[in-house]
């Protein structure tokens, strides 16, 4: 019986040491309310021929009931789940095999801040030659105040246009483009 509280403990250990490391999850997990998703999807604009990424997806509530929404649809529309934690990987991935829509939703272990959004159209688009994409990309983001503009940096930097949905927390440099919804919390668009 002691054995099995040890690796309890281990485990125990091991899931706080990957939530709290700076280099394995910089940003805090915090789902996005259930109670707004149905307005963040709205906020989204789902349309044909999109590419939405959520940067920081976590467990990807946002992303996977808005690949749901387009498959009811049947939207053409893909979706870029971001994230660096390994068990939230793991989460995402395991969901994405149960899902409806999973051919349209790819997964990316990798940092907010120095991901290449470009790059990952352009594999995008090689992998489905059907894919019309103008400028039709939509960020969402529901991350600390205080990496929005690091982000948002980061996306202007590689990529030439893109629209941003942000939960919670306005994007200062985006405030001439700002609408408010209000849910719960705040939903902040910029498309």
């Amino acid at each position: 019986m002691i054995i099995v509280y040890l690796i309890l403990l281990v485990i125990l250990i091991i899931i706080i040491f990957l939530f709290s490391s700076p280099k394995l999850s910089p940003i805090p997990y915090f789902p996005s309310q259930s109670v707004d998703i149905s307005k963040i999807i709205k906020a989204l604009d789902l349309k044909n021929n999109q590419i939405i990424f959520d940067l920081g997806a976590g467990d990807g509530i946002v992303i996977f009931k808005a690949a749901e929404k387009a498959f009811r649809h049947k939207f053409n529309t893909k979706f870029v789940a971001v994230e660096i934690n390994p068990i939230l990987i793991l989460i995402l991935h395991l969901r994405r095999l149960f899902h409806i829509n999973r051919n349209n939703i790819k997964i990316v272990r990798d940092d907010i801040f120095k991901i290449n959004i470009k790059d990952q159209i352009s594999k995008i688009k090689m992998t489905d030659q059907k894919l019309k994409i103008k400028n039709d990309i939509i960020v969402y983001l529901y991350i600390s105040p205080w990496f929005l503009e690091k982000t948002i940096e980061n996306c202007k930097m590689k990529n030439e246009k893109f629209s941003v949905v942000s939960y919670m927390y306005p994007i200062k440099s985006l405030k001439k483009k700002e609408i408010v919804i209000q849910g719960r919390n705040k939903i902040f668009s910029y498309l």
